[in-house]
């Protein structure tokens, strides 16, 4: 309800429905799909602007799925879901209708083809109608609980669960909340449009009512700093220097592509690692400068290793000073993850900051001051061919020694195998769930 001039005026359907009325008349006569007009539905700018990057398609089928090796858009939703049906041919259901909804999505299209009828439900929620495709991605993946959850094998697929898909150990330090970890699918919606993402998503959330429902959900973002830039986390680092090229084929296949070690199901997906992970920034801003930089590894605006005056110059994990102390301590965070420092490992990193407000404590020094708690940190996202030898190596070091562990606490997330790319026609995860299994068998 709402006072215009001194006069209520109440949200009526007989007045939404003249407004509608009103709105399509502004507009013209010229409807798209089941009445709506065609000015409220995205398509794909040819008008030569300055906004056209945001127009941009990214493609949906294919050999492996986006968001994986996309170049990174500046936004992400990512949600967890718990299956609640015991049904496999749910699954399966919900597994058509998500790969039907995504795929048009990410073409800037509704979820679902809109009809005006004002006596249902819409059949896409709106708020992204009109807006640019933004780079959309949707990428899926399947957590441990699809195959077997507390003893049960739900769907006869046990059998089915690869080996690389392990439950992660518990790390140094780790403080996870049960409702923010874990999950039986996974949905990773990027875009470069926040708004664009969380529609996404919420359309996905909604068809999966009945079958599946939310575990948790995280935002996050990047700054918009172009290719030739590598974005700052919120510490003020440069995050990435060291990242494995998307660019780069070999290195794709080596790290990133499950080959013919996996199930066939998973031949060209990659497997998922999602961590919350809160940075203490009201502690992180009070450390010098020098400390800073000893405890990355790094100088801080230029991103040179210690030592060294470019980003890019290579690690010199060997270098040391006049005393003989080695220039990147110990425990910098670049030397334990770097590559060298682990047989090789390498993982492709796609991290995003997240900002989800304060928290008000009362500091006992100074007396009874009240303190500042950010809710904000990283939410890292990264892709392997196999998490054991992959994240899993990597991070166990890191958990152990990296002097950032007094500035971060991981809280959540979870491991999801994401399967290979989906051919037009196919859903995702068809290989897996479809495979020997009779028709109406659930």
């Amino acid at each position: 309800m709402s006072v215009r001039n001194g006069r209520e005026l109440r949200a009526t359907r007989r007045g939404l429905v003249r407004t509608a009325a009103g709105l399509a008349a502004a507009v013209g006569t010229s409807l798209a799909i089941g009445g709506v007009p065609e000015a409220f539905v995205k398509t794909k700018s040819t008008s030569g602007s300055a906004d056209d990057g945001r127009d941009q398609i990214e493609p949906f089928w294919g050999p492996h799925q986006g968001g994986i090796t996309t170049a990174v858009q500046s936004h992400t939703y990512a949600a967890a879901l718990d299956l609640i049906t015991t049904k496999r041919d749910d699954v399966i259901r919900l597994l058509r209708i998500w790969t039907n909804a995504a795929a048009k999505m990410s073409s800037g299209q509704p979820a679902q083809a809109l009809r005006r009828d004002v006596e249902q439900a819409g059949r896409d929620s709106g708020e992204a109608l009109g807006l640019p495709t933004a780079r959309l991605t949707l990428t899926f993946g399947f957590g441990a609980g699809l195959f077997v959850k507390d003893g049960r094998d739900r769907y006869g697929l046990a059998a089915q669960r690869p080996q690389a898909l392990v439950d992660l150990p518990r790390f140094n330090g780790d403080q996870l909340i049960e409702t923010g970890t874990g999950g039986d699918l996974s949905v990773q919606a990027c875009a470069d449009d926040p708004q664009v993402a969380f529609h996404a998503m919420r359309q996905l959330a909604r068809l999966a009512r009945g079958i599946a429902e939310m575990r948790w959900a995280q935002t996050g973002f990047i700054p918009s700093v172009g290719a030739k830039q590598t974005p700052r986390n919120l510490m003020g680092f440069k995050d990435g220097t060291s990242n494995l090229s998307i660019t780069d084929p070999a290195a794709m296949e080596k790290f990133v592509w499950v080959g013919s070690e996996g199930p066939d199901w998973m031949r060209g997906g990659s497997y998922v690692v999602l961590r919350r992970i809160r940075i203490a920034l009201e502690h992180w801003d009070r450390m010098p400068l020098d400390f800073q930089e000893q405890t990355f590894g790094r100088q801080k605006f230029s991103g040179a290793p210690l030592g060294l005056k470019s980003e890019f110059d290579a690690l010199n994990l060997h270098a040391a000073d006049k005393d003989g102390s080695p220039i990147i301590p110990e425990s910098a965070h670049v030397r334990l993850a770097a590559a060298a420092s682990n047989d090789g490992a390498q993982i492709l990193r796609r991290p995003y900051s997240y900002n989800d407000g304060v928290n008000f404590t009362t500091e006992r020094w100074p007396p009874w001051r009240q303190g500042l708690e950010y809710d904000a940190g990283l939410f890292f996202v990264c892709y392997q061919r196999d998490p054991r030898t992959g994240f899993i190596k990597i991070f166990d070091k890191l958990s152990k020694y990296d002097m950032l562990n007094q500035f971060v606490t991981h809280t959540g997330g979870g491991l999801f195998a994401c399967p290979g790319g989906i051919a037009q026609g196919e859903f995702v995860g068809q290989h897996l769930l479809e495979t020997s299994w009779p028709r109406g068998a659930g």
